[in-house]
């Protein structure tokens, strides 16, 4: 299934670049050797000044299921992009660590749509876990299966706060309150992200969903919600 698909990584302007590890990062350009904007570069990456506009993983993902998604498409592929991009405003990320951001970011609420539940965290989990098996990445496992399974979990993933499941959980929780819960990423930061990536009724798309579940479980509203 391996595809040779170029993705547009675009780093965070100077004044918002993240403390953190010296990595050198093609997503943030931190510690990072000259670059050339806008062209391709020899790792296939083409660079522009602001945001992650797309990763290969995650469109390869949407054209093999983009018949069920259906009319919400925009509205979860916008969603996946300002988690992504929250994460990546959080620390530099690894080449790797952002693929498996990407993996996690695509399939982390998938199960509403492709197993048709709301109940979705594990489903979801199972579906990103069959991916990385059909993609020899069974290493990935367990790092892609935590930011899945604890990204709606109400308290701390990780004491570590730059672990990848702590900031997908950060990251998820700011984007579903709008940014009212921004875990110190600049409010700036979370405008911009917004801006590119528009809201497209994802929100909406929640609270009908929500709707639906309430009425059939009321004794399990938020069925996703973990402590």
């Amino acid at each position: 299934m391996t595809k040779s698909l170029q993705s547009v990584y675009t780093p965070l302007p100077a004044t918002e670049l993240p403390t953190g590890r010296n990595i050198c990062n093609p997503v943030l350009d931190f510690a990072c050797g000259p670059r050339q904007y806008g062209k391709d570069n020899n790792d296939g990456t083409l660079m522009n000044p602001d945001l992650i506009q797309r990763h290969p993983r995650i469109e390869s993902l949407f054209d093999t299921y983009a018949e069920r998604f259906g009319r919400d498409q925009t509205a979860y592929r916008n969603h996946i992009y300002r988690v992504v991009n929250l994460v990546a405003s959080q620390r530099p990320l690894t080449d790797e660590e952002l693929d498996q951001v990407a993996i996690a970011g695509f399939f982390h609420d998938a199960g509403i749509w492709l197993a048709g539940t709301f109940d979705y965290l594990e489903p979801s989990a199972r579906l990103a876990g069959h991916y990385l098996e059909e993609e020899g990445l069974q290493d990935w496992q367990d790092t892609v299966r935590d930011m899945v399974l604890n990204h709606h979990k109400l308290t701390r993933f990780s004491t570590d706060a730059l672990s990848l499941g702590e900031m997908f959980r950060r990251a998820d929780w700011t984007d579903v309150s709008l940014g009212l819960l921004r875990f110190g990423i600049p409010s700036a930061r979370v405008r911009r992200i917004r801006q590119v990536f528009p809201n497209a009724g994802f929100h909406t798309l929640l609270l009908k969903l929500s709707g639906q579940q309430l009425l059939n479980q009321p004794w399990r509203p938020l069925p996703m919600l973990r402590r």
